[in-house]
């Protein structure tokens, strides 16, 4: 049987590799050489010689005997096929956890059935966080062809990242489509580039646009999750959604912001030229509707502060000295529509701060 805890090999640190290249030099692993070479104690080098003799780059290690250096090759493949039949047994364990689990799940319909209630509800409200994680890994196993996800604000938690980055890559490595859409104020968030930069390589797209409303993600078109506004500190919930025209509504709904989208390419400046004059374009249309600073810095994923510097950078490059002067130069040069203010109701519309629940992709 398997271990609960798969093996991983050590890491081959500097002062490993600085010892296999003296034991190569050598001809044999010598402890007091090691010491003197590294300037280190004792302990340090036997815990250099355990990973060396791990990793299969030292053989005769047992007592008495002078341990010698192996060639690289060799240990590469010897601690490949351990790896191998490792992965081979756990990939065993859990066809037979999906095997007992299918049957469970027909014990689960069957039961349902004859109380009347297996009818899944088009809209399912799912209050607790952690029951929606379990949901969202559900919903990854089981995604097939395309996962959709709108992240609404700037960068995100590392933690919320951490957990998108397993869960994504597992999707990717199996061909499952993804495109992922910020906003353009993620693009100055290192932990975000970086998750940018690893789906990416697996074959991801993301891109980002200066507005987007809600948080949301869709799996192969059939299922969407869409989260609860934060309440206090408590993350909240999100409704499972899975009417085939709400969905298919969502759907377009991403669709359409894709197409105007930029790529998020983790190579160019966080602060692109053209990122960065459609978010002042985006501010300035904005501020023509008369919405307060803190529902603009909202509705762009931004702190207030932020949002006001840029507000301050357009009036200066349109010289108005008020909001209301730059608004009435914004339609003077066409670069807004002119339009009616909004009703106080409707300055309060826009995404709820920031929350990482439920955590996507």
């Amino acid at each position: 049987m398997t271990s609960p805890n798969p093996w991983h090999p050590p890491e081959l640190d500097g002062p490993c590799s600085a010892a296999y290249r003296h034991a190569l030099r050598q001809g044999w692993f010598d402890e007091k050489e090691i010491a003197a070479l590294l300037d280190c104690d004792l302990a340090e080098v036997r815990r250099i010689r355990s990973a060396l003799t791990e990793l299969c780059l030292l053989a005769g290690a047992g007592v008495g005997q002078r341990p010698e250096p192996v060639d690289p090759g060799i240990a590469e493949a010897v601690l490949a096929n351990r790896l191998e039949v490792d992965i081979i047994e756990r990939r065993s364990q859990v066809v037979r956890v999906s095997r007992q689990m299918r049957e469970l799940s027909g014990i689960w319909a069957e039961h349902h059935k004859r109380s009347g209630s297996d009818a899944s509800p088009a809209v399912r409200l799912v209050e607790d966080a952690e029951a929606v994680r379990r949901e969202l890994a559900l919903a990854a196993r089981e995604c097939e062809e395309e996962v959709l996800s709108v992240q609404p604000g700037g960068g995100r938690s590392t933690a919320a990242l951490s957990e998108a980055s397993s869960r994504d890559a597992l999707m990717l490595e199996r061909g499952v489509q993804m495109r992922v859409l910020y906003q353009h104020t993620a693009r100055a968030d290192l932990a975000t580039r970086a998750y940018v930069r690893h789906i990416t390589e697996l074959g991801g797209q993301v891109r980002t646009t200066a507005e987007i409303h809600e948080r949301m993600i869709i799996f192969d078109a059939r299922v969407a999750f869409v989260p609860q506004s934060r309440t206090g500190r408590k993350a909240p919930g999100a409704a499972i959604v899975t009417d085939p025209t709400v969905v298919d509504y969502l759907w377009r709904t991403h669709h359409k912001s894709w197409l105007s989208a930029h790529p998020f390419d983790t190579a160019e400046e966080s602060d692109d030229h053209g990122t960065t004059e459609e978010l002042k374009q985006t501010i300035l249309r904005l501020m023509a509707t008369g919405l307060k600073d803190d529902v603009i810095a909202r509705r762009l994923g931004v702190a207030t502060r932020t949002c006001r510097r840029y507000m301050a950078a357009i009036m200066e490059e349109l010289g108005a000295t008020s909001r209301f002067m730059a608004g009435v130069k914004a339609v003077e040069l066409g670069l807004v529509q002119s339009v009616p203010p909004l009703s106080e109701r409707q300055q309060g519309q826009g995404p709820p701060p920031q929350h990482d629940g439920p955590r996507g992709s």
